[in-house]
């Protein structure tokens, strides 16, 4: 495991790049608009979020894990607003 300072760098700019998804929250779930938002980028994102989360386990860094254990969660957030939005219009 990385040193405390090493894993606290890590742990900032895990926080940072979560804090960069609250637009993107804030247009799905108060604004109500998903126009744009590409299920297929997402997808892909989450992918390689995913795999650097195996890759944070296996080096054994919290500061990778925490991060984008967050960050899929977040992410998931959005997909879940999105998906929402799009079969309450196609409802209608």
């Amino acid at each position: 495991m990385a040193a405390w300072w090493i894993e606290s760098i890590g742990l900032v700019a895990g926080a940072l790049g979560i804090v960069a998804w609250i637009p993107q929250i804030r247009e799905v779930w108060i604004h109500q608009r998903h126009e744009g938002i590409s299920l297929t980028a997402f997808s892909v994102v989450s992918v390689a979020l995913f795999l650097w989360l195996i890759y944070g386990v296996l080096v054994q860094s919290v500061a990778m894990v925490v991060a984008n254990v967050f960050t899929l969660a977040v992410i998931a957030v959005i997909l879940v607003g999105v998906h929402r939005l799009r079969r309450r219009e196609q409802a209608v």
